[in-house]
C-alpha cells in the first residue's frame, strides 16, 4: 500500500436531487415498516421540475393486498410522506415545492416469483432478497473510523445545512456539493490541497459583496469542520466556480433512486458491490449485509487488529447462509485475514450472517431509515443515536473466538 499520495472523495447534500430521491424512497420504506415490521419494499423514486414519481414492488399487512389493492387511506399517507420529506429539506421553490408538485405513484405487489424464494418455509430459512456482493470498511484516519476525505465532505455539507435550516445561513438553498482532496503521508492525512464546495443561494450572491460574503462562509464552515493542522497555503479552495448556482435541485437536474452509491458508503475508498441501499427494505441484502460487513469491519479495526479493514459478503437469491465471507487488512492486520475469517464464523450472535440473523442482531425492521439517506450511512448518528452498525459492541467477541 502506498504511503504517500492525493486521494479525494466528494459528498452531496440533502437537497440533491438524487439524495431527494433517496430520502423520499427511504420515507416510504419507514411509513410501511412502521406498519409491517416485516413489510417487503423496493420502492424507487424519480424527482424532476415539481413532479416526483414512485415505482417499485411491495407487500405488507396493512398496506396492500396480494391482488394490488392498497388498504383505506394508506395512499394518503404515502403522499403525505412524499410531501413531507421535501418540505423537510427545505423545497418551496417555484421549479420545485412539496405543496405544488405532481405525484404519481406506481407501487404494485411484490412478484410471486421472488416471495417463493424470500420467505421462510417449512423446510427453508428465510432467503436473501437477491444475490449479490457487499463490502464493508472501516479504518483509522477518524475516530469514526471512516475515510477522511468522505468523512469532512459529509460534515461540511451537513453543518451547512443545519445552518440553513437555523436561519444563520438564510442566503442558501437545498442543494449542494462538496469535494476534499487530502494529502496522505505514511498512510495518515497530512494537509488538504483542495476543497470545493458548489451550493445553491439565492439571487445575487454571485457578484460583488453578497459573493464575497457566502464565499468567506463558506471558507469558515470548511474551518469549523476540518482539522487546523490540515488546512494551510497549499489549501486550494472553488467556491462555486462556475459562478451563479440558483437554479438547483430536481428543478435543475432529475434525481434518481440509489445513485450516489459511492457517496453513501465509502467515498472511494473502498470497493462498492453495486447494489444501492435506500428504498430496500432488510430482506434485501444490498442493504442489510453492507451494512453486517461495514460492522464487523468496524469491530475489527476498533479491536485493534487491523488499522484499515474490507470485508465482503456474497449471496445467491432465495439462500440463506452467504456463500462467502472475505477479510482484507490491506496489510495492516495484527492477526491472520483467514484467522479474521474464521472468528467470525464461531460467532454465534451473528446468526451465520443469514438475513435473518443479521436483522435480528441489529434489530433492522425499524422504521430508522430516513435518517440513512443523506450524509451517508456510515460513520454517523441520526437523532443523538448511533446506527446500530455503527456500535462496537463486538469487540469481546471477537478476541474471545481468536482465542477459540
Amino acid at each position: 500500500m502506498r504511503s504517500s499520495y492525493l486521494f479525494t472523495s466528494e459528498s452531496v447534500s440533502e437537497g440533491h436531487p438524487d439524495k431527494v430521491a433517496d430520502q423520499i424512497s427511504d420515507s416510504i420504506v419507514d411509513l410501511f415498516l412502521s406498519k409491517d415490521p416485516e413489510a417487503r419494499v423496493a420502492c424507487e423514486t424519480m424527482t424532476t421540475t415539481n413532479r416526483v414519481v414512485l415505482a417499485g414492488e411491495i407487500r405488507g399487512h396493512g398496506i396492500m393486498d396480494e391482488d394490488g389493492n392498497w388498504a383505506p387511506g394508506i395512499r394518503e399517507e404515502i403522499e403525505a410522506a412524499v410531501r413531507g420529506t421535501v418540505r423537510k429539506i427545505g423545497y418551496e421553490q417555484d421549479g420545485f415545492h412539496w405543496d405544488r408538485l405532481d405525484f404519481a405513484n406506481h407501487l404494485h405487489p411484490q412478484s410471486s416469483d421472488i416471495a417463493q424464494g424470500v420467505d421462510a418455509g417449512e423446510n427453508k430459512d428465510e432467503g436473501a432478497g437477491d444475490q449479490g456482493i457487499m463490502f464493508g470498511f472501516a479504518c483509522d484516519e477518524t475516530p469514526e473510523l471512516m475515510p477522511a476525505t468522505l468523512y469532512y465532505s459529509h460534515r461540511i455539507l451537513a453543518e451547512m445545512a443545519a445552518d440553513r435550516h437555523s436561519g444563520r445561513a438564510p442566503f442558501l438553498e437545498p442543494d449542494a456539493k462538496s469535494q476534499v482532496t487530502l494529502r496522505f503521508e505514511d498512510g495518515q492525512p497530512a494537509k488538504a490541497t483542495a476543497v470545493v464546495v458548489s451550493t445553491q443561494h439565492k439571487p445575487g450572491y454571485d457578484r460583488g459583496e453578497k459573493q464575497a460574503e457566502l464565499h468567506a462562509y463558506v471558507r469558515q464552515v470548511v474551518a469549523s469542520v476540518l482539522p487546523a493542522e490540515l488546512l494551510g497555503n497549499e489549501t486550494v479552495y472553488h467556491i462555486n466556480p462556475t459562478g451563479s448556482f440558483e437554479i438547483g435541485g430536481p428543478d435543475g437536474d432529475a434525481g434518481i433512486t440509489g445513485r450516489k452509491i459511492i457517496v453513501d458508503t465509502y467515498g472511494g475508498a473502498a470497493p462498492h458491490g453495486g447494489g444501492a441501499f435506500s428504498g430496500k427494505d432488510p430482506t434485501k441484502v444490498d442493504r442489510s449485509a453492507a451494512y453486517a460487513a461495514r460492522y464487523l469491519a468496524k469491530n475489527i479495526v476498533a479491536a485493534g487488529f487491523a488499522r484499515r479493514c474490507t470485508i465482503q459478503l456474497a449471496y445467491a437469491i432465495g439462500v440463506s447462509k452467504p456463500l462467502s465471507l472475505y477479510v482484507d487488512t490491506h496489510g495492516t492486520g495484527t492477526v491472520g485475514d483467514d484467522q479474521l475469517e474464521q472468528a467470525i464464523g464461531r460467532i454465534e450472535k451473528l446468526g451465520d450472517l443469514t438475513p435473518r440473523g443479521i436483522r435480528t442482531h441489529l434489530q433492522l425492521n425499524k422504521p430508522i431509515y430516513t435518517a440513512t439517506a443523506a450524509y451517508g450511512h456510515f460513520g454517523r448518528q441520526a437523532d443523538g443515536d448511533l446506527f446500530p452498525w455503527e456500535k462496537i459492541d463486538l469487540v469481546d467477541e471477537l478476541k474471545a473466538a481468536l482465542a477459540a
